[in-house]
Protein backbone atom coordinates (compact mmCIF):
# COMPACT_ATOMS: atom_id res chain seq x y z
CA UNK A 1 0.00 0.00 0.00
CA UNK A 2 2.80 2.43 0.46
CA UNK A 3 4.55 1.95 -2.04
CA UNK A 4 0.79 2.69 -4.18
CA UNK A 5 0.72 5.95 -2.00
CA UNK A 6 4.37 6.65 -3.10
CA UNK A 7 3.81 6.49 -6.99
CA UNK A 8 0.29 8.11 -6.67
CA UNK A 9 2.43 11.08 -4.95
CA UNK A 10 4.72 10.86 -7.67
CA UNK A 11 1.60 11.17 -10.21
CA UNK A 12 0.15 14.36 -8.80
CA UNK A 13 4.35 15.96 -8.04
CA UNK A 14 4.51 15.23 -12.25
CA UNK A 15 1.19 16.99 -12.90
CA UNK A 16 1.93 20.02 -10.78
CA UNK A 17 5.06 20.33 -12.01
CA UNK A 18 3.21 20.69 -15.64
CA UNK A 19 1.74 23.97 -16.15
CA UNK A 20 0.14 23.52 -19.24
CA UNK A 21 -1.65 20.26 -17.98
CA UNK A 22 -2.81 22.42 -14.67
CA UNK A 23 -4.24 24.94 -16.78
CA UNK A 24 -5.81 22.41 -18.85
CA UNK A 25 -7.34 20.82 -16.08
CA UNK A 26 -8.80 23.34 -14.01
CA UNK A 27 -8.67 27.15 -15.62
CA UNK A 28 -9.51 26.52 -19.26
CA UNK A 29 -12.67 24.29 -18.56
CA UNK A 30 -13.45 27.22 -16.11
CA UNK A 31 -12.68 30.33 -18.67
CA UNK A 32 -14.78 28.43 -21.43
CA UNK A 33 -17.52 28.16 -19.46
CA UNK A 34 -17.56 31.47 -18.48
CA UNK A 35 -17.31 32.48 -22.10
CA UNK A 36 -19.95 30.44 -23.23
CA UNK A 37 -21.88 31.65 -20.60
CA UNK A 38 -21.62 35.47 -21.97
CA UNK A 39 -21.92 33.62 -25.41
CA UNK A 40 -25.46 32.43 -24.67
CA UNK A 41 -26.55 35.21 -22.23
CA UNK A 42 -26.79 33.07 -19.25
CA UNK A 43 -25.92 36.28 -16.91
CA UNK A 44 -29.02 38.31 -18.79
CA UNK A 45 -32.34 38.13 -17.00
CA UNK A 46 -33.73 37.79 -20.82
CA UNK A 47 -32.45 36.18 -23.77
CA UNK A 48 -32.61 36.69 -27.46
CA UNK A 49 -31.29 38.81 -29.82
CA UNK A 50 -29.54 42.23 -29.51
CA UNK A 51 -29.08 45.27 -31.51
CA UNK A 52 -29.92 44.04 -34.90
CA UNK A 53 -30.08 46.78 -37.20
CA UNK A 54 -33.50 47.56 -38.85
CA UNK A 55 -34.46 50.04 -40.60
CA UNK A 56 -37.59 51.64 -40.59
CA UNK A 57 -39.11 54.51 -43.49
CA UNK A 58 -42.73 55.93 -41.94
CA UNK A 59 -44.45 57.12 -44.29
CA UNK A 60 -47.09 58.10 -42.74
CA UNK A 61 -48.39 61.54 -40.90
CA UNK A 62 -49.77 59.53 -38.61
CA UNK A 63 -49.24 59.24 -34.61
CA UNK A 64 -50.04 55.91 -34.12
CA UNK A 65 -47.76 54.95 -36.99
CA UNK A 66 -44.85 57.26 -34.89
CA UNK A 67 -46.15 55.01 -31.70
CA UNK A 68 -44.80 52.08 -33.48
CA UNK A 69 -41.27 53.25 -34.86
CA UNK A 70 -40.79 54.46 -31.41
CA UNK A 71 -41.99 51.17 -29.98
CA UNK A 72 -39.60 49.37 -32.06
CA UNK A 73 -36.65 51.89 -31.01
CA UNK A 74 -37.59 50.96 -27.57
CA UNK A 75 -37.04 47.14 -27.93
CA UNK A 76 -33.76 45.80 -27.18
CA UNK A 77 -33.54 43.47 -29.40
CA UNK A 78 -33.39 46.29 -32.16
CA UNK A 79 -31.17 48.61 -33.28
CA UNK A 80 -33.42 51.38 -35.26
CA UNK A 81 -31.62 53.51 -38.10
CA UNK A 82 -34.52 55.90 -39.75
CA UNK A 83 -31.70 58.44 -40.93
CA UNK A 84 -28.66 58.22 -43.74
CA UNK A 85 -25.45 60.13 -43.45
CA UNK A 86 -24.23 61.75 -46.25
CA UNK A 87 -20.89 62.10 -47.81
CA UNK A 88 -20.40 65.00 -45.91
CA UNK A 89 -22.14 63.78 -42.50
CA UNK A 90 -25.33 65.45 -43.13
CA UNK A 91 -28.03 63.60 -42.20
CA UNK A 92 -31.58 62.85 -43.66
CA UNK A 93 -34.88 60.64 -43.00
CA UNK A 94 -34.41 57.21 -45.33
CA UNK A 95 -36.51 56.69 -47.87
CA UNK A 96 -37.71 53.52 -49.50
CA UNK A 97 -35.14 54.08 -52.14
CA UNK A 98 -32.51 53.77 -49.87
CA UNK A 99 -33.08 50.25 -48.15
CA UNK A 100 -32.76 48.14 -51.24
CA UNK A 101 -29.20 49.39 -52.29
CA UNK A 102 -28.13 49.37 -48.80
CA UNK A 103 -29.59 45.86 -47.98
CA UNK A 104 -27.14 44.63 -50.68
CA UNK A 105 -24.26 46.50 -49.51
CA UNK A 106 -25.05 45.03 -45.74
CA UNK A 107 -25.73 48.25 -44.18
CA UNK A 108 -28.47 45.97 -42.48
CA UNK A 109 -30.52 43.20 -43.39
CA UNK A 110 -33.94 43.95 -42.30
CA UNK A 111 -36.04 46.71 -43.51
CA UNK A 112 -39.74 47.93 -41.98
CA UNK A 113 -41.72 50.27 -44.52
CA UNK A 114 -45.03 52.13 -42.56
CA UNK A 115 -46.73 53.48 -46.50
CA UNK A 116 -48.28 56.67 -46.35
CA UNK A 117 -51.77 54.94 -46.55
CA UNK A 118 -51.25 52.25 -43.84
CA UNK A 119 -54.53 52.47 -43.20
CA UNK A 120 -56.61 50.75 -45.92
CA UNK A 121 -58.52 52.97 -47.98
CA UNK A 122 -60.96 50.15 -49.12
CA UNK A 123 -62.14 47.41 -46.09
CA UNK A 124 -60.57 46.95 -42.69
CA UNK A 125 -57.60 46.28 -42.42
CA UNK A 126 -53.65 47.82 -42.13
CA UNK A 127 -50.62 47.12 -44.49
CA UNK A 128 -47.10 46.89 -43.78
CA UNK A 129 -43.80 45.95 -45.99
CA UNK A 130 -40.84 44.25 -44.51
CA UNK A 131 -37.78 43.54 -46.65
CA UNK A 132 -34.80 41.63 -45.52
CA UNK A 133 -31.36 39.90 -46.78
CA UNK A 134 -32.33 36.37 -44.54
CA UNK A 135 -28.71 34.92 -44.68
CA UNK A 136 -29.64 33.39 -41.70
CA UNK A 137 -32.59 30.98 -41.35
CA UNK A 138 -32.56 30.98 -37.33
CA UNK A 139 -32.17 35.00 -36.81
CA UNK A 140 -34.71 35.66 -40.01
CA UNK A 141 -37.79 33.64 -38.24
CA UNK A 142 -36.62 35.20 -34.91
CA UNK A 143 -36.86 38.97 -36.41
CA UNK A 144 -39.81 38.18 -38.26
CA UNK A 145 -41.39 37.12 -35.15
CA UNK A 146 -40.49 40.01 -32.85
CA UNK A 147 -41.60 42.07 -35.64
CA UNK A 148 -44.71 40.57 -35.66
CA UNK A 149 -44.74 41.27 -31.62
CA UNK A 150 -44.11 44.63 -31.79
CA UNK A 151 -46.60 45.47 -34.99
CA UNK A 152 -49.46 43.36 -33.31
CA UNK A 153 -49.05 44.80 -29.44
CA UNK A 154 -48.62 48.55 -31.12
CA UNK A 155 -51.86 48.59 -34.01
CA UNK A 156 -54.64 48.63 -32.18
CA UNK A 157 -55.16 52.63 -32.16
CA UNK A 158 -54.55 52.29 -36.48
CA UNK A 159 -57.20 49.56 -36.20
CA UNK A 160 -59.53 51.64 -34.92
CA UNK A 161 -58.50 54.79 -37.05
CA UNK A 162 -59.09 52.12 -39.46
CA UNK A 163 -62.61 51.64 -38.07
CA UNK A 164 -63.12 55.32 -37.81
CA UNK A 165 -62.69 55.64 -41.42
CA UNK A 166 -64.73 53.19 -42.75
CA UNK A 167 -67.38 53.92 -40.76
CA UNK A 168 -67.06 58.24 -42.05
CA UNK A 169 -67.30 56.71 -45.47
CA UNK A 170 -69.83 54.64 -45.03
CA UNK A 171 -72.11 56.68 -42.47
CA UNK A 172 -71.27 59.98 -43.83
CA UNK A 173 -70.16 62.52 -41.75
CA UNK A 174 -73.63 63.74 -39.91
CA UNK A 175 -74.53 60.02 -39.30
CA UNK A 176 -70.82 59.52 -38.33
CA UNK A 177 -70.91 62.06 -35.81
CA UNK A 178 -73.91 60.88 -34.38
CA UNK A 179 -72.63 57.65 -34.32
CA UNK A 180 -69.52 58.74 -32.03
CA UNK A 181 -71.73 60.94 -29.94
CA UNK A 182 -74.23 57.92 -28.68
CA UNK A 183 -71.05 55.30 -28.38
CA UNK A 184 -69.10 57.88 -26.32
CA UNK A 185 -72.44 58.61 -24.08
CA UNK A 186 -72.89 54.61 -23.61
CA UNK A 187 -69.30 54.14 -22.79
CA UNK A 188 -69.46 56.55 -20.18
CA UNK A 189 -72.10 54.94 -18.42
CA UNK A 190 -71.18 51.49 -18.65
CA UNK A 191 -67.23 53.21 -17.74
CA UNK A 192 -67.67 56.71 -16.21
CA UNK A 193 -65.17 59.60 -17.42
CA UNK A 194 -65.83 62.83 -19.44
CA UNK A 195 -68.12 62.27 -22.60
CA UNK A 196 -66.43 64.78 -24.77
CA UNK A 197 -62.91 63.25 -24.47
CA UNK A 198 -63.97 59.96 -24.41
CA UNK A 199 -65.46 61.20 -28.09
CA UNK A 200 -62.29 62.44 -28.87
CA UNK A 201 -60.35 59.00 -27.96
CA UNK A 202 -62.96 57.44 -30.04
CA UNK A 203 -62.39 60.15 -33.08
CA UNK A 204 -58.70 59.01 -32.79
CA UNK A 205 -59.09 55.13 -32.95
CA UNK A 206 -58.52 54.22 -29.25
CA UNK A 207 -61.53 51.84 -28.87
CA UNK A 208 -59.68 49.96 -25.91
CA UNK A 209 -58.35 47.09 -28.50
CA UNK A 210 -55.37 47.24 -26.65
CA UNK A 211 -56.83 44.74 -24.06
CA UNK A 212 -57.72 42.56 -26.60
CA UNK A 213 -54.22 40.84 -26.34
CA UNK A 214 -53.93 40.73 -22.65
CA UNK A 215 -56.50 38.34 -21.61
CA UNK A 216 -55.60 35.94 -19.51
CA UNK A 217 -56.81 32.74 -20.97
CA UNK A 218 -54.77 30.95 -23.40
CA UNK A 219 -57.47 30.50 -26.27
CA UNK A 220 -58.22 34.51 -25.89
CA UNK A 221 -54.68 35.01 -26.86
CA UNK A 222 -54.52 32.84 -29.79
CA UNK A 223 -58.08 34.48 -31.06
CA UNK A 224 -56.82 37.95 -30.63
CA UNK A 225 -53.62 36.78 -32.60
CA UNK A 226 -55.76 35.32 -35.55
CA UNK A 227 -58.12 38.09 -35.09
CA UNK A 228 -54.83 40.60 -35.61
CA UNK A 229 -53.52 38.21 -38.28
CA UNK A 230 -56.60 38.92 -40.25
CA UNK A 231 -56.65 42.28 -40.66
CA UNK A 232 -52.77 43.35 -40.52
CA UNK A 233 -51.01 42.35 -43.97
CA UNK A 234 -47.57 41.93 -43.72
CA UNK A 235 -45.98 42.13 -47.20
CA UNK A 236 -42.14 40.53 -47.13
CA UNK A 237 -39.81 40.41 -50.16
CA UNK A 238 -36.81 38.88 -50.02
CA UNK A 239 -34.37 41.76 -51.45
CA UNK A 240 -30.74 39.17 -51.26
CA UNK A 241 -30.29 35.15 -51.52
CA UNK A 242 -33.45 34.90 -53.86
CA UNK A 243 -31.55 31.77 -56.07
CA UNK A 244 -30.00 30.44 -52.63
CA UNK A 245 -31.64 27.26 -52.15
CA UNK A 246 -30.61 26.62 -48.53
CA UNK A 247 -29.65 29.71 -46.34
CA UNK A 248 -29.01 27.66 -43.14
CA UNK A 249 -26.56 24.81 -45.40
CA UNK A 250 -24.44 27.68 -46.10
CA UNK A 251 -23.74 29.00 -42.72
CA UNK A 252 -23.56 24.88 -41.11
CA UNK A 253 -20.96 24.34 -43.61
CA UNK A 254 -18.72 27.66 -43.86
CA UNK A 255 -18.55 27.15 -39.46
CA UNK A 256 -17.83 23.97 -39.33
CA UNK A 257 -15.79 23.67 -42.42
CA UNK A 258 -13.49 26.70 -40.29
CA UNK A 259 -13.54 25.20 -37.34
CA UNK A 260 -11.95 22.03 -38.78
CA UNK A 261 -9.64 24.18 -40.56
CA UNK A 262 -8.14 25.80 -37.38
CA UNK A 263 -8.36 22.47 -35.62
CA UNK A 264 -6.19 20.59 -38.84
CA UNK A 265 -3.95 23.58 -38.83
CA UNK A 266 -3.28 24.53 -35.09
CA UNK A 267 -2.39 20.85 -34.45
CA UNK A 268 0.06 20.56 -37.95
CA UNK A 269 2.11 23.20 -35.43
CA UNK A 270 2.47 20.48 -32.93
CA UNK A 271 4.74 19.24 -35.62
CA UNK A 272 7.49 21.76 -35.01
CA UNK A 273 7.66 19.74 -31.71
CA UNK A 274 8.26 16.40 -33.37
CA UNK A 275 10.66 17.76 -36.01
CA UNK A 276 13.06 19.45 -33.25
CA UNK A 277 12.68 16.48 -31.56
CA UNK A 278 14.08 14.37 -34.07
CA UNK A 279 16.79 17.08 -34.77
CA UNK A 280 15.27 17.94 -38.26
CA UNK A 281 15.77 21.46 -37.64
CA UNK A 282 19.15 20.90 -36.90
CA UNK A 283 20.80 19.35 -39.94
CA UNK A 284 18.09 21.69 -42.65
CA UNK A 285 19.74 24.98 -41.02
CA UNK A 286 23.26 23.04 -41.21
CA UNK A 287 22.54 23.62 -45.26
CA UNK A 288 22.04 26.74 -47.08
CA UNK A 289 18.70 27.07 -45.18
CA UNK A 290 17.55 30.03 -42.97
CA UNK A 291 14.96 30.32 -40.23
CA UNK A 292 13.13 32.53 -42.45
CA UNK A 293 12.86 29.38 -45.39
CA UNK A 294 11.40 27.14 -42.62
CA UNK A 295 9.14 29.27 -41.53
CA UNK A 296 7.53 31.09 -44.69
CA UNK A 297 7.46 27.13 -46.12
CA UNK A 298 5.69 25.98 -43.64
CA UNK A 299 2.95 28.93 -43.93
CA UNK A 300 2.97 28.66 -47.71
CA UNK A 301 2.23 24.72 -46.91
CA UNK A 302 -0.83 25.72 -44.39
CA UNK A 303 -2.37 28.02 -46.79
CA UNK A 304 -2.35 25.26 -49.95
CA UNK A 305 -3.22 22.55 -47.56
CA UNK A 306 -5.98 24.93 -45.98
CA UNK A 307 -6.97 26.31 -49.04
CA UNK A 308 -7.67 22.58 -49.92
CA UNK A 309 -9.29 21.83 -47.23
CA UNK A 310 -11.72 24.59 -47.81
CA UNK A 311 -12.32 24.36 -51.11
CA UNK A 312 -13.23 20.46 -50.63
CA UNK A 313 -15.69 21.09 -47.85
CA UNK A 314 -17.66 23.52 -49.66
CA UNK A 315 -17.77 21.18 -52.51
CA UNK A 316 -19.42 18.55 -50.33
CA UNK A 317 -21.70 20.88 -49.22
CA UNK A 318 -22.38 21.35 -52.87
CA UNK A 319 -23.39 17.75 -53.33
CA UNK A 320 -25.45 17.21 -50.14
CA UNK A 321 -27.36 20.60 -49.59
CA UNK A 322 -26.56 22.17 -53.03
CA UNK A 323 -24.73 25.02 -52.13
CA UNK A 324 -23.97 27.08 -54.93
CA UNK A 325 -20.32 26.59 -55.33
CA UNK A 326 -19.54 27.33 -58.90
CA UNK A 327 -21.76 30.29 -59.23
CA UNK A 328 -18.75 32.65 -57.46
CA UNK A 329 -16.21 30.37 -57.62
CA UNK A 330 -13.45 33.05 -57.98
CA UNK A 331 -14.35 34.84 -55.86
CA UNK A 332 -14.62 31.43 -53.53
CA UNK A 333 -11.21 30.93 -53.68
CA UNK A 334 -9.80 34.20 -52.98
CA UNK A 335 -12.38 33.78 -49.51
CA UNK A 336 -11.02 30.63 -48.61
CA UNK A 337 -7.51 31.69 -49.46
CA UNK A 338 -7.67 34.76 -47.36
CA UNK A 339 -9.56 32.59 -44.29
CA UNK A 340 -6.64 29.56 -45.25
CA UNK A 341 -3.83 32.67 -43.87
CA UNK A 342 -5.54 33.80 -41.60
CA UNK A 343 -5.85 30.41 -39.89
CA UNK A 344 -2.07 28.90 -40.76
CA UNK A 345 -0.71 32.39 -38.84
CA UNK A 346 -2.75 31.57 -36.23
CA UNK A 347 -1.44 27.89 -35.73
CA UNK A 348 1.76 28.87 -36.32
CA UNK A 349 1.39 31.50 -33.49
CA UNK A 350 0.43 28.85 -31.24
CA UNK A 351 3.93 26.85 -31.96
CA UNK A 352 5.62 30.00 -31.12
CA UNK A 353 4.36 30.88 -27.73
CA UNK A 354 3.95 27.08 -26.00
CA UNK A 355 6.75 25.33 -24.79
CA UNK A 356 5.43 21.71 -25.30
CA UNK A 357 3.24 20.34 -28.22
CA UNK A 358 0.68 18.81 -25.65
CA UNK A 359 0.22 22.69 -24.25
CA UNK A 360 -0.07 24.03 -28.06
CA UNK A 361 -2.63 21.14 -28.58
CA UNK A 362 -4.39 22.11 -25.40
CA UNK A 363 -4.42 25.85 -26.29
CA UNK A 364 -5.29 25.15 -29.80
CA UNK A 365 -8.48 23.36 -28.55
CA UNK A 366 -9.45 26.31 -26.10
CA UNK A 367 -9.08 29.35 -28.71
CA UNK A 368 -10.65 27.05 -31.42
CA UNK A 369 -13.94 26.58 -29.23
CA UNK A 370 -13.94 29.75 -28.10
CA UNK A 371 -13.88 31.54 -31.86
CA UNK A 372 -16.00 29.20 -32.70
CA UNK A 373 -18.59 29.89 -30.73
CA UNK A 374 -18.18 33.75 -30.67
CA UNK A 375 -17.28 34.54 -34.23
CA UNK A 376 -20.66 33.40 -36.10
CA UNK A 377 -20.05 29.70 -36.60
CA UNK A 378 -22.76 27.63 -34.33
CA UNK A 379 -25.50 30.35 -34.34
CA UNK A 380 -25.78 33.91 -34.91
CA UNK A 381 -23.88 36.63 -33.47
CA UNK A 382 -27.43 38.87 -32.85
CA UNK A 383 -27.88 36.79 -30.17
CA UNK A 384 -24.99 37.41 -28.14
CA UNK A 385 -24.51 40.09 -25.84
CA UNK A 386 -23.29 43.47 -27.65
CA UNK A 387 -20.40 43.38 -26.28
CA UNK A 388 -19.58 39.83 -27.17
CA UNK A 389 -20.78 40.82 -30.47
CA UNK A 390 -17.67 43.54 -30.29
CA UNK A 391 -15.21 40.95 -29.15
CA UNK A 392 -16.71 39.16 -31.83
CA UNK A 393 -15.42 41.42 -34.47
CA UNK A 394 -11.94 40.67 -33.77
CA UNK A 395 -11.72 37.01 -34.34
CA UNK A 396 -11.00 35.69 -38.12
CA UNK A 397 -13.71 33.33 -37.73
CA UNK A 398 -16.42 36.19 -37.89
CA UNK A 399 -14.86 37.79 -40.85
CA UNK A 400 -14.28 34.16 -42.42
CA UNK A 401 -17.88 33.36 -41.98
CA UNK A 402 -19.05 36.78 -43.08
CA UNK A 403 -16.53 36.31 -46.63
CA UNK A 404 -18.95 32.86 -46.96
CA UNK A 405 -21.89 34.49 -47.07
CA UNK A 406 -21.02 37.38 -49.27
CA UNK A 407 -19.44 34.93 -51.84
CA UNK A 408 -22.44 32.28 -51.41
CA UNK A 409 -25.36 34.07 -50.28
CA UNK A 410 -25.07 37.35 -51.64
CA UNK A 411 -23.00 36.24 -54.74
CA UNK A 412 -21.27 39.81 -54.46
CA UNK A 413 -18.49 40.99 -56.74
CA UNK A 414 -14.43 40.92 -55.96
CA UNK A 415 -14.73 44.78 -55.31
CA UNK A 416 -17.40 44.41 -52.62
CA UNK A 417 -15.67 41.38 -50.77
CA UNK A 418 -12.17 43.35 -50.75
CA UNK A 419 -13.09 45.35 -47.42
CA UNK A 420 -13.37 41.73 -45.55
CA UNK A 421 -10.43 40.06 -47.45
CA UNK A 422 -8.50 43.17 -45.99
CA UNK A 423 -9.31 42.23 -43.09
CA UNK A 424 -8.58 38.64 -42.44
CA UNK A 425 -4.94 39.59 -44.37
CA UNK A 426 -4.67 42.67 -41.88
CA UNK A 427 -5.19 39.83 -39.49
CA UNK A 428 -2.42 37.28 -40.86
CA UNK A 429 0.14 40.39 -41.12
CA UNK A 430 -0.46 41.07 -37.52
CA UNK A 431 -0.15 37.41 -36.04
CA UNK A 432 2.56 36.59 -38.66
CA UNK A 433 4.40 39.34 -36.91
CA UNK A 434 3.84 38.22 -34.13
CA UNK A 435 4.96 34.48 -34.50
CA UNK A 436 7.94 35.46 -36.22
CA UNK A 437 9.05 37.79 -33.64
CA UNK A 438 8.19 34.72 -31.10
CA UNK A 439 10.21 32.08 -33.03
CA UNK A 440 13.08 34.42 -33.53
CA UNK A 441 13.19 34.82 -29.82
CA UNK A 442 12.69 31.25 -28.70
CA UNK A 443 14.44 27.93 -29.06
CA UNK A 444 12.86 25.52 -31.33
CA UNK A 445 15.49 26.11 -33.31
CA UNK A 446 18.36 25.89 -31.28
Amino acid sequence: MNIILTLVRKDFANFFRDKAAVSLTFLVPVALIYIFGQVFGLARKDSGPTGIRLAVVNQSDNPAAQKLVDALKAEKSFRVLTHHVNPDKSERLLTEEDLRPMIRDRAFRFALIIPKDVIAAKGFGLHLKILSDPRNEIETQTVNGLLQKAIFSNVPQLLGQSLQTGAQKYLGQPRFEQFNGDLAIAVTKTFGGDVEETKQALAGGDFGLSTIGGASEPGQKASSADFFSKVVKIESEQVVGKDVKSPEATRVVGGWAMMFLMFALSHSAAAFFDEKKAGLFQRLLSAPVTRAHLLWSRFIYGVILGLVQLTALFFAGRLMYGIDVLGNFGNLVVICTAAAAACTAFGMLLAAISPTAAAANGLATFLVLTMSATGGAWFPVSFMPEFMQTIARFTLVYWSMEGFSQVLWAGQSFLQILPTVGVLLGITAGVMALAVWRFNRGAIFD
